[in-house]
């Protein structure tokens, strides 16, 4: 009789659409709706919970000497920057930079030029027009003058 059961088509129930005098207060929110809302909601309230423990059990006599660089303002993490470079140092730590670059820039065109020598003999092959060969195996031994081409290859 079970299997009789499971074999009839159910109605399936769907929800029902906003009553059009409720259309200003947008659109009704489906079961499955809220259920995605209420698990988010339960997941960021849970993240929180686990934050306040790690606060509450933080030991307040912990130190790391990133500390001492950084600090928070209303509540954010900022990063004290120490700018203690004068303006000859970063001149010529620019000056240096620009130098390995042009040095760079010398070694690879130098790379370039030993490539594009090698590759000389490979242009001036390709600038000769190459032949095209067939090559024509005969039954007979008639002779190759005799052969009419354009009657062989029918053109």
């Amino acid at each position: 009789m079970s299997s009789f059961r499971n074999a009839v088509k159910r109605k399936t129930h769907k929800e029902r659409a906003q009553p059009a005098a409720r259309a200003k207060f947008g659109l009704l929110e489906k079961h499955k709706d809220y259920v995605q809302r209420a698990r988010d909601f339960h997941r960021k309230q849970g993240q929180l919970k686990i934050l306040r423990e790690k606060a509450a059990f933080r030991n307040p006599d912990e130190f790391y000497f990133k500390m001492q660089s950084s600090s928070t303002k209303r509540g954010v993490h900022q990063v004290n920057r120490d700018n203690s470079l004068d303006d000859d140092t970063i001149k010529l730590l620019k000056s240096q930079d620009m130098n390995y670059v042009k040095m760079k820039l010398q070694t690879e065109k130098r790379k370039l030029d030993k490539l594009e020598g090698d590759l000389h003999c490979l242009s001036a092959m390709a600038a000769i027009p190459k032949q095209n060969k067939h090559t024509i195996f005969l039954d007979s031994d008639e002779e190759p003058e005799d052969l009419d081409l354009a009657e062989y290859f029918d053109t």
